[in-house]
């Protein structure tokens, strides 16, 4: 078991194109509700979206949507949720689900998958928050991400301390465990020169 109350998915208002991608939102709805985790989510109830709500709804779980007014007609605000938070801006549904949430969990996803989790991956390196992120890697789907962030590592570009303070893995129950976790100290490591 973990330590967390919240966590917050990030993932695609599409299926993808693998089974296995809808599959395991599924699993991440039933298994955070089965530990009395609260999802925290972008309030869709298409594409994997729809599917991870719909899993932890289903399992019992406490689900908070959050959905700005723009989206709502093309994600389709989900209707059978703890809670549903309709908002004007991005930023708000942003500001609300990293206020909500313990931890961060993306799934296969699009550019705003990719953006909403590597957000919140930054507001803890710069100190904003001290809350863990994960990829869950469904098939691979996040190794050329994984690459990248070892490239930047390798070029100087991040630290390693920074890179260790997001993690990618195949297995859910490890990732959420981990996301329990708390996060080690860290140093403010910048390359000041001119």
């Amino acid at each position: 078991m973990t330590g967390l109350s919240s966590v917050a998915v990030f993932c695609g208002s599409r299926f993808g194109t693998d089974p296995a991608y809808e599959a395991a939102a599924v699993e991440v709805g039933r298994t955070l509700a089965e530990r009395g985790i609260t999802l925290v989510y972008g309030g869709g109830r298409v594409g994997l979206m729809g599917a991870v709500a719909d899993a932890a709804v289903a399992a019992g779980g406490e689900v908070v949507g959050v959905i700005p007014r723009s989206l709502d007609e093309r994600e389709v605000a989900h209707a059978g949720l703890t809670e549903l938070h309709v908002v004007e801006t991005m930023h708000e549904r942003k500001a609300i689900m990293a206020e909500r949430a313990d931890a961060f969990l993306a799934l296969p996803g699009g550019m705003g998958t990719l953006e909403e989790i590597t957000e919140q991956w930054t507001w803890t390196q710069l100190g904003i928050h001290a809350k863990r992120s994960a990829f869950y890697d469904v098939g691979g789907f996040w190794q050329p991400l994984s690459t990248l962030v070892d490239s930047m590592v390798e070029t100087g570009f991040l630290t390693a301390e920074h890179a260790a303070l997001v993690s990618f893995g195949a297995d859910l129950v490890p990732l959420l465990d981990l996301l329990g976790q708390p996060l080690p100290a860290q140093q403010k490591d910048y390359d000041t020169r001119p």
